[in-house]
């Protein structure tokens, strides 16, 4: 089988930039090597891996547990069933966060923080940051803290609920990042996404922000004066979650950050 028949017998079962993904990474080259070499014949072992592969992706299962990884922001990070796969809108705390550090020494929690992806790129493009991450899941914590090793970053990870760990220690923090599960329970089953990804790292409770109200109870025993607290939120939950960050915190300022869809996406509140 070449490159050509391969890619045009997964047409029939996958979209064809999951083949051409999925191929690459059977063959370890990029995509403009396969469409630059359609005559090369894989190998037995490559036609089965690619055939598993497939097989897989054609039954719903994300690219990104097939392969073991997921780019985010400038990296890849490894994944696993375990954690939530990062999406590209969580770039956007990323880079309000980044943007908001500057060159300061702070230092920052991310709560929840899953495969780490926000914790360790934070560590690594503000090395000045002392970063802690949480997340309750011992299993995330395992992917989060391979993350961290395979990028030569600093991040102190605790098992534990929210920010529990920290306040336990007394450790207060300037900036707050959370990507926290929001999806309400009633409509989690009928998402595509519950097939496959962690249901710990979806369920946001009745209307998806119980989580949300819980972390914004324990904001003021962990946040130094002047803090930033970043919240992911799913579309449509702007302007209750802000009502909720203003209530609870009574912050200096408070905005609703859209995605690049213009949907609702960030909560920023300046404490």
């Amino acid at each position: 089988m070449t490159i050509r028949d391969a890619l045009r017998a997964a047409r029939q079962l996958i979209d064809p930039l999951d083949a051409h993904v999925l191929l690459g990474d059977v063959l370890g080259v990029d995509r403009a090597t396969l469409i630059a070499n359609p005559e090369t014949l894989l190998t037995p072992e490559q036609t089965v891996r690619f055939a598993q592969a497939m097989k897989r992706c054609a039954a719903g299962e994300p690219v990104a547990y097939i392969l073991g990884r997921r780019a985010f922001y400038d990296r890849d990070f490894l994944v696993t069933p375990a954690v939530l796969i990062p999406r590209p809108e969580t770039e956007l705390l990323l880079e309000r966060a980044l943007e908001w550090a500057g060159d300061r020494a702070l230092t920052a929690v991310d709560v929840g923080t899953g495969s780490g992806a926000l914790a360790v790129t934070l560590a690594a493009k503000r090395p000045n940051i002392a970063v802690h991450a949480v997340d309750i899941s011992p299993a995330a914590l395992s992917v989060a803290r391979q993350n961290a090793q395979r990028y030569a970053t600093k991040v102190t990870f605790y098992e534990g609920d929210l920010l529990i760990p920290l306040i336990a220690r007394a450790r207060k923090v300037d900036l707050i990042m959370a990507n926290l599960p929001y999806i309400a329970s009633d409509e989690l089953h009928d998402l595509p996404v519950s097939r496959y990804e962690p249901r710990l790292a979806l369920d946001g409770g009745a209307d998806g922000l119980v989580l949300i109200r819980r972390l914004l109870a324990q904001v003021p025993q962990a946040a130094n004066p002047g803090a930033l607290v970043l919240l992911e939120i799913g579309a449509g939950q702007g302007m209750a979650a802000l009502y909720l960050v203003r209530e609870a915190l009574s912050p200096k300022s408070a905005k609703l950050i859209l995605d690049y869809a213009g949907l609702d996406r960030i909560i920023e509140a300046q404490l």
